[in-house]
């Protein structure tokens, strides 16, 4: 509903009690700077809801405070769930580095030669061996066109050689 000066009730109602709901959230927010991402997000949901506001400014005060309550909440599980799925990776790379060949100096060695490589090379070596892609697939992933993801992929493993047993790197890929 707008009103004569142009503004909706809703608009009024958060003028009135921004303020406070930031100050509402801080409080409870940590680190505090997120406060102003969490009120944002319920002022977004506050919009969607437009239609419902209490028409009263106590009622829609309340209204207001509401929503910021739930988006915190919501806020603080989805925190949680994002630090709990990042412990159970934790463990499981801890579980996973343990393993007979990872602190083999042939893995410390190709590691080192990987990161030798320049920035366009060393992406695609890493997405085509260690995360399984296809020079094509990979090649879509960086944006580039195959073509180039073929010539870059060559001249890594050229690189690669030379790093790792000393063959000359301007040999030609066969």
């Amino acid at each position: 509903m707008t009103r004569r000066d142009g503004t909706t009730h809703l608009e009024k109602l958060i003028r009135a009690n921004a303020s406070d709901l930031l100050a509402y959230l801080e409080r409870r927010v940590d680190p505090r700077a997120d406060a102003a991402d969490v009120l944002s997000e319920a002022l977004i949901i506050a919009w969607k809801k437009a239609r419902s506001a209490p028409a009263d400014e106590i009622g829609g005060r309340r209204w207001l405070f509401t929503i910021a309550r739930n988006t915190l909440l919501n806020a603080r599980r989805a925190t949680r769930r994002r630090l709990a799925a990042t412990d159970r990776l934790r463990q499981e790379l801890e579980q996973t580095s343990t393993g007979p060949d990872h602190d083999s100096s042939d893995t410390i060695d190709v590691r080192g030669a990987v990161t030798q490589l320049p920035k366009e090379q060393r992406e695609l070596v890493e997405l085509v061996h260690w995360d399984g892609f296809s020079i094509a697939d990979a090649a879509q992933i960086m944006g580039v066109s195959d073509s180039t993801a073929r010539s870059r992929y060559a001249a890594a493993k050229d690189r690669l050689r030379a790093l790792l047993v000393g063959a000359p790197e301007d040999s030609k890929h066969r």
